[in-house]
């Protein structure tokens, strides 16, 4: 089984899950260490497309020129320009953007300056690449040699695709840029169109205003008729209607309020007639000469009357008393005052036919004053549907005389402004000749071509290494079986092997190589075998791998010799009754091995082969053809009676298995082993391969010590253990 997690390596705190794979900072060294030379070859690939570029580009000129968009120079003309008339909408200036790339305005610049014959924009010198592109056009079809007409719509895409305008930040100010391979027809093209921009603002600035002109023009007299008409019809209407206007209204209406308000006052005299008259009438009945009745009179006749009458009266009673009242004298008195009191009376009764005759006019008038109000009323009833045509009559006619002053308003303003056109746009910087290129930029390029290398340099590099499924590091081993990797193998295999004996010359590699790094991997091998030893007993132990052709052959050979070089009695047996591969490689001729050996166990000794150089004692599998039952054969209790008599002999007892994904002979005797080491091809062996192979079978599991990494490219190798130093290899010789 694999081992509990806690077990595994801890992953490194700074790392992340890429595709289910940990990606931390030491493997990512780890894959540039491996691929630093597809790495420097795309970053070599990427500069030196850049180089080319340069090359082969043509050098191009920038010139600059800006625009000014200034509405305080149209305020001249403005009666009614203030602050908030002075505001340009950004909108404006977005469109005066695109304005000046308008294909008119720079259609006029080609003819202008006849760029229809610069062969920078007639193309007759396109450069190589649009040259080859042109031809490879031209052989699926062509029109025939360019019309004036399309050499023109060229040159105007060609100034188009060279021009740039684009607003200063949030100003009003335009900028304006214009490429070309010649640095003065750079300047030259800019200002032209500057000033072709400036020309023709003002020239469409005239027209909308000479269009504008004529059109108010046209439309003024017809509203000047239409204002005619209408007050002609609004005197006709009045005419024939008897409708006379004053300075207070119409005729009638103001008869009617002049005669309302003599009505008024009609009826207040007549109340007051009417009151004088009753109150003289009441009077005629009292004494006369009382003072209430005399002040309520108010009359300079009665009061001289009464005046007169108490002065008799006074000698009256003075002289009665005196003489009496039958006295000629007093007698004369009274008579006096009698004839007073009847003056008095006979005043009064004038005083009360005055009233009754003011009264009687005040009435009569009244009455006249009510039929002349019911007379105008029924006129004025009769005249109002008329009034409510005059209205609308009325009210179309100012509308139409107003409308007509506005126009004759705006006409006179348009006429000054046709006069005297200003631009709402000038020119604040011109274009220079430019000095020097703007593109391509040398250094930019290759800083770019630097950068954009090293990123699919290290793209692809970690695209390759995530994208690949096979194990290249003990990391790789240790996250994948959760066991630890006891080395790394390099590849030992010559560049031509015999054809025969392909693998003759390396099956006892550690005999000729002691010191090489290969024999020093299987000693670690082995110094983890006597570890585990310590603990248990370990002494036969299987070599395996996922697939055939992984080398486990190889390193179970060269672990035997390795082991029995060092004094150990060691026993060495082909357990692939399958291809008996190591068999051909150390014993070809033999006659009899294990499957004889399993007969009777004690007798093992007649079909050893020992090595002369090593000393290793070796097992051979010899079957005159492939055997079916082979998992049962290499499982069965013979093979552990075999095992159980070979322990007593010996101190290391290596199998080579079969491999483990196409056969089950490695399953089966997984339980007649001590402890298994697995064989992992360095770049091959996938991990699907490597999971599924350890997910069949628990047993392999349980005994699974360790795994070492075989084959590995040793160029390869020494890039990635870059880290270690210069002197790490300095234990390892190889050629001895």
């Amino acid at each position: 089984m694999f081992q509990p997690r806690d077990q595994f390596p801890q992953r490194p705190r700074y790392a992340i899950e890429v595709g289910g794979t940990t990606l931390s900072a030491e493997r990512a060294l780890d894959i540039v260490r491996r691929q630093w030379p597809l790495i420097v070859a795309i970053v070599a690939g990427t500069l030196a497309l850049v180089l080319v570029y340069l090359i082969v580009a043509t050098p191009m000129y920038t010139a600059n020129a800006r625009i000014l968009m200034d509405t305080r120079q149209t305020q001249v003309l403005d009666k009614d320009s203030g602050t908030a008339n002075a505001l340009i909408d950004p909108g404006f200036v977005d469109s005066q953007v695109e304005i000046l790339q308008s294909d008119d305005l720079l259609l006029s610049i080609v003819r202008r300056l006849k760029l229809t014959e610069d062969s920078e924009f007639n193309g007759s010198d396109p450069g190589l690449i649009p040259l080859v592109i042109g031809k490879v056009v031209a052989m699926f079809g062509s029109d025939g040699p360019p019309s004036k007409e399309r050499v023109e719509r060229g040159a105007v895409e060609l100034l188009q695709k060279n021009l740039k305008v684009e607003r200063v930040l949030t100003t009003y100010v335009l900028s304006m840029n214009f490429r070309s391979i010649d640095p003065n027809k750079a300047a030259q093209i800019a200002n032209a169109i500057a000033d072709a921009y400036i020309v023709g603002a003002l020239e469409a600035k005239y027209q909308s205003t000479k269009r504008a002109g004529e059109w108010l023009q046209q439309r003024s007299a017809e509203l000047r008729e239409q204002a005619t008409a209408s007050d002609r019809a609004v005197q006709t209407f009045k005419a024939q209607n008897n409708i006379v206007g004053t300075s207070r209204g119409l005729m009638s209406e103001q008869q009617l309020a002049d005669v309302n308000s003599q009505l008024i006052a009609a009826h207040a005299a007549t109340a007051e007639a009417k009151a004088r008259l009753d109150r003289i009438e009441a009077l005629l009945d009292k004494d006369l000469v009382q003072p209430t009745v005399t002040d309520a009179l108010n009359n300079t006749v009665i009061t001289r009357l009464r005046a007169q009458y108490l002065d008799l009266a006074a000698q009256y009673a003075d002289w009665s008393t005196r003489y009496g009242k039958t006295h000629q004298a007093a007698v004369n008195l009274s008579n006096r005052m009698d004839e007073l009191r009847k003056a008095i009376a006979d005043e009064v009764r004038r005083i009360a036919d005055a009233y009754r005759s003011e009264y009687e006019i005040a009435k009569s008038r009244e009455t006249a004053l009510e039929d002349n109000l019911k007379n105008l009323v029924s006129q004025a009833g009769s005249t109002s549907q008329a009034q409510v045509k005059l209205r609308d009559l009325e009210s179309a006619a100012d509308t139409y005389r107003n409308l007509y002053n506005n126009f004759l308003e705006k006409l006179q303003n348009a006429t000054q402004n046709q006069s005297f056109p200003i631009s709402e746009a000038r020119i604040i910087s011109t274009a220079v000749k430019p000095d020097k290129k703007s593109s391509p930029k040398t250094l930019l390029a290759l800083a770019g071509g630097l950068l954009g290398g090293l990123c699919f340099g290290f793209g692809a590099a970690f695209t390759k290494e995530l994208m690949s499924d096979v194990l290249r590091s003990p990391n790789d081993v240790e996250d994948q079986l959760g066991v630890k990797c006891l080395g790394v193998l390099p590849d030992i295999r010559p560049a031509r092997a015999s054809a025969d004996h392909p693998e003759a010359n390396i099956s006892s590699y550690v005999v000729e190589h002691p010191f090489s790094r290969f024999a020093e991997t299987l000693r670690n091998i082995k110094v983890s075998i006597d570890v585990a030893r310590l603990s248990r007993e370990v002494k036969v132990i299987g070599i395996l791998s996922s697939l055939p052709k992984e080398g486990k052959t190889t390193v179970a050979a060269n672990f035997g010799h390795l082991t029995a070089l060092t004094g150990h009695r060691t026993l060495l047996i082909d357990g692939d009754l399958h291809t008996r591969s190591l068999t051909r490689a150390l014993a070809p001729h033999s006659k009899t091995g294990l499957v004889e050996a399993l007969k009777d166990p004690h007798s093992f000794g007649y079909h050893i082969q020992r090595s002369k150089e090593s000393g290793l004692d070796f097992l051979p599998s010899v079957v005159a053809s492939r055997m079916v039952n082979s998992a049962d054969v290499i499982a069965s209790k013979s093979m552990a009676d075999l095992l159980a008599v070979v322990r007593e002999e010996y101190e290391y007892i290596v199998i080579d298995l079969a491999p483990v994904m196409p056969v089950a002979d490695a399953k089966a005797v997984s339980h007649l082993v001590d402890a298994m080491v697995y064989v992992i091809e360095w770049g091959r062996t996938s991990r699907n391969a490597l999971q599924e192979s350890m997910a069949s079978s628990e047993g392999i599991q349980k005994k699974l010590l360790g795994a070492v990494l075989n084959r590995a490219n040793p160029k390869m190798l020494k890039r990635i253990e870059a880290y270690k130093g210069s002197h790490y290899n300095s234990y390892y010789v190889e050629g001895a």
